[in-house]
């Protein structure tokens, strides 16, 4: 039978609403959520976590509970977003890194004075800049999305995700019906899905028969009852754990090889679920590497630059001491792998600026299935133009505006300012396009080279490199993270406007919960101190002093070049290895543990499921907690006992 010349699928619009106040409300109160635990983790680690597939599972448990119909995936997908531009507040704004670093300055060493941000200056940084890279993500869809069709891992399996929980078929997997024969095909790798997908109605099973409806029924129940025993008993153990060690401080830091190795090496063992948690939520790539971080950082290179004379303060400072001395390696090591992912990243950029457009040029899957570059969604279903030129415009002039206010004229020039948006919005497409394809989001090398560039244009100012290089880290880090949340609703149909407008209400409002956050802990804890160390304000300081006056600790060049070589050459056998998929990919350290694992699991839905439900529950069980172990110090509840703590480690010490 004669095939029809098929086309690109268009996608109807959903015919129930998307952006839902049970979607909003839900992904706020989820997004709150994680905005403490983002800014507790950030604080103690400098890492945060999207959860953007935690709070897609969350929120579908939520509304299968509270609300007498489930939610529509497309409100799932706005759900999540929402939650998403919440929760990722404290890193866009800096609160785990260029805020606590402000606070750091010295007026000896730095010209100027300790800034310490209040509520309200807080307030008015995080206008400045909440909302550029939500206007910068809408325009980067189409290029990065429809046209290049880039993977976005974490977007992806998040839309993967929400297809299992909402019984859909999944995006890689959907096939595109030819209405003209029995003949399907099968749609490029990680298409959206269209009008075309046999979609079943989740809220009324329309046309099935009874028998189906009270099977699916039942496997739902079952499903979400597992879910909530599952989430139930790991927040439950995390959340004890948290509460016991905020009673008992010795748990935070048990000297697992000695009171010697403790006190004076700093090696101690801090039991947290929550760090399992996250440990599963990263992957074996990102865990792999801190612990050899560890090991390496502590282990070796502390030991070395103590006993060689070239850090002879305490192995804890970080001016002469050792923790002071492997913090440049670690910039060096950052700085190499960040700047190695961004040179293939510009040089596609380039090569594509520079190739000619021709009809000649087709893919094999554009003269099968037409112009795959032209958008599937409807006019009315996407972000005006309107609205992102005035939005880009407002969130500029206006961000100027509030810097300026908040950090004075001194502090950076408005001029400065204005640069540092418009290097932030240059260099997310870099970061974007490295994300899309690595899943890996390079801000703290475009925070870094913004820092090597407001060197140059105002010198020996410590203030301006920091603020200059936070508004870039900013844009860069909120589009990034936002264009994954983009893909996942490319995937499942859902308006970009709608989401669009979900991560303008998440950005909103978590700038009032992150700057409230960040309040009480300062009242509560000395930051950076024992419990929350901030290690990310350290590096961006200590880059912007190294610019400053140039000044390296004894033997620390030479060990940040080899360090940074190291990287480099990894970065590169990285990046051979994922693109060429040659031989030793999976001999470098993390594809080695990868490869391991795969070889061992199970690939079954449910398993995977549970997996994220228990590491959602781990993670939770201690960023809720901790909120109750903030308002007890408040209260000036301390520890019952501080049996077995050492000077300097615990923090009731």
């Amino acid at each position: 039978m004669a095939m029809e010349q098929s086309i690109a699928p268009r996608r109807t619009p959903s015919s129930s609403p998307e952006l839902t106040l049970r979607a909003v409300f839900s992904g706020l109160l989820i997004g709150c959520l994680l905005c403490f635990t983002n800014l507790y983790f950030g604080l103690q680690t400098g890492w945060i976590s999207m959860m953007s597939l935690q709070s897609a599972l969350l929120g579908y448990l939520l509304s299968l509970i509270f609300f007498k119909s489930p939610m529509s995936p497309q409100e799932n997908v706005v759900l999540q977003t929402t939650a998403v531009a919440t929760g990722t507040m404290p890193l866009a704004a800096g609160f785990v890194g260029i805020i606590p670093a402000l606070s750091l300055l010295n007026r000896e060493r730095d010209g100027v004075d300790p800034i310490r941000v209040g509520w309200i200056a807080g307030v008015g940084w995080s206008c400045a800049v909440a909302f550029f890279g939500v206007v910068l993500a809408s325009p980067l869809r189409k290029q990065v999305i429809i046209k290049e069709k880039l993977v976005f891992p974490s977007g992806t399996a998040t839309a993967q995700l929400i297809s299992v929980l909402h019984r859909i078929p999944p995006p890689t997997t959907t096939s595109v019906a030819v209405r003209s024969s029995n003949i399907t095909q099968r749609r490029r790798y990680y298409e959206p899905l269209s009008a075309d997908d046999v979609i079943p109605d989740q809220s009324e099973n329309a046309g099935s028969s009874p028998e189906l409806r009270s099977g699916l029924e039942q496997e739902r129940n079952e499903l979400v009852q597992a879910g909530w025993r599952s989430l139930g008993w790991s927040f439950a153990t995390s959340g004890t754990m948290t509460l016991a060690a905020y009673f008992f401080p010795l748990l935070n830091a048990i000297p697992l090889f000695g009171t010697h190795l403790a006190q004076n090496w700093l090696w101690v063992f801090s039991p947290s679920l929550s760090y399992v948690g996250q440990g599963i939520i990263m992957g074996f790539s990102t865990t792999l590497s801190m612990n050899l971080g560890m090991i390496v950082g502590w282990g070796i290179l502390s030991p070395v630059a103590k006993h060689s004379g070239w850090a002879p303060g305490p192995v804890s400072s970080t001016t002469d001491g050792a923790r002071g001395w492997i913090l440049w390696v670690a910039l060096a090591v950052m700085m190499a792998e960040s700047f190695i992912s961004l040179v293939p990243v510009a040089a596609d950029l380039f090569r594509s600026l520079r190739r000619p457009k021709s009809p000649a040029f087709t893919t094999l899957g554009q003269q099968e299935f037409g112009n795959e570059d032209e958008d599937p969604e409807t006019p009315d279903r996407l972000v005006p133009l309107k609205w992102i030129t005035w939005g880009a415009g407002a969130s500029i002039s206006i961000g100027t505006i509030l810097v300026w206010i908040v950090f004075g004229h001194e502090g950076i020039k408005p001029w400065a300012t204005v640069i540092g948006f418009l290097l932030g919005a240059l260099l997310s497409l870099l970061g974007v396009r490295a994300l899309g394809e690595t899943d890996l989001n390079p801000v703290s090398g475009v925070g870094k080279i913004s820092q090597l560039f407001f060197a140059l244009i105002q010198p020996r100012n410590v203030v301006a490199n920091i603020i200059a290089g936070g508004v870039a880290e900013a844009g860069a880090q909120q589009a990034g993270d936002l264009m994954q949340d983009i893909k996942t609703g490319h995937l499942l149909g859902a308006s970009p406007r709608a989401q669009f407008q979900g991560q303008l209400v998440g950005s909103a409002v978590s700038i009032f919960v992150t700057v409230t956050a960040y309040s009480l802990y300062t009242r509560a804890y000395p930051i950076p101190g024992p419990s929350f160390p901030a290690p990310t304000a350290y590096v961006w300081l200590s880059l912007a002093r190294l610019l400053r006056d140039g000044s390296l600790p004894p033997k620390c060049g030479e060990f940040m070049v080899l360090g940074g070589a190291l990287a480099a050459v990894v970065a590169v056998l990285k990046i051979r290895a994922t693109s060429r998929g040659v031989w030793y990919a999976k001999w470098i350290p993390s594809g080695l543990i990868e490869y391991v694992y795969n070889q061992r699991r199970r690939d079954k839905d449910d398993q995977s499921i549970r997996l994220v439900i228990v590491a959602s529950g781990f993670v939770l069980g201690e960023g809720v907690v901790s909120i109750v172990g903030l308002l007890l110090r408040t209260l000036g509840i301390g520890a019952a006992s501080c049996w077995g703590c050492l000077p300097h480690i615990c923090s009731c010490t």
